[in-house]
């Protein structure tokens, strides 16, 4: 339980951090972006709170990014488009606002985008577009606004998109139609 010490920027030869599932409270430390060795960052299932950190953006050879079900609140901050080895961004269940940022379609190695059930506003950026090795794109149950980007088209490896419980408006995009490999589709309230 309590905060996660600042000092834990001190372990700078660390490559994989789990303080997953437990009772840890307070805000994400701005020294974690002293872990620039980072492979795995799981701080998920705890009672964290706050903005997440932009010296996040230092983790560059961070492959795996796990902040689920915190109390987390604010932006994603444009500086996690630095992170281009990230396979997996897991955000889901927290109160995070804002748009997405433009910058993550910089993460062209992810695999799994996790965003549902926060409080994101805005369009779905065109840059979405970018994340061709994508098999899942789950944003439901936000409140993001306006047309399904054409560009989501580009992304044939997705077997999962789930984007319900928002105010998305207009029409399905006809690039629909490439995501041969969609097992799971989900546009319903």
């Amino acid at each position: 339980s309590g905060n996660i010490p600042a000092e834990i920027g001190y372990l700078t030869n660390l490559t994989w951090l789990y303080l997953s599932g437990n009772e840890l409270s307070g805000y994400i430390p701005s020294e974690i972006g002293y872990l620039t060795n980072l492979t795995t960052l799981y701080l998920d299932h705890n009672q964290l709170s706050g903005y997440i950190p932009s010296e996040i953006g230092y983790l560059t050879n961070l492959t795996d990014l796990d902040l689920r079900y915190n109390e987390l609140s604010g932006n994603i901050p444009s500086e996690i488009g630095n992170l281009t080895k990230l396979e997996v961004l897991d955000l889901r269940v927290n109160e995070l606002s804002g748009n997405i940022p433009a910058e993550i379609g910089n993460l062209t190695n992810l695999e799994s985008l996790n965003l549902y059930d926060n409080e994101l506003s805005g369009n779905i950026p065109s840059e979405i577009g970018n994340l061709t090795n994508l098999t899942e794109l789950v944003l439901y149950d936000n409140q993001l606004i306006g047309n399904i980007p054409a560009e989501i088209g580009n992304l044939t490896n997705l077997k999962y998109l789930i984007l319900y419980e928002n105010q998305l408006s207009g029409n399905i995009p006809t690039e629909i139609g490439n995501l041969s490999n969609l097992t799971a589709l989900s546009f319903g309230y």
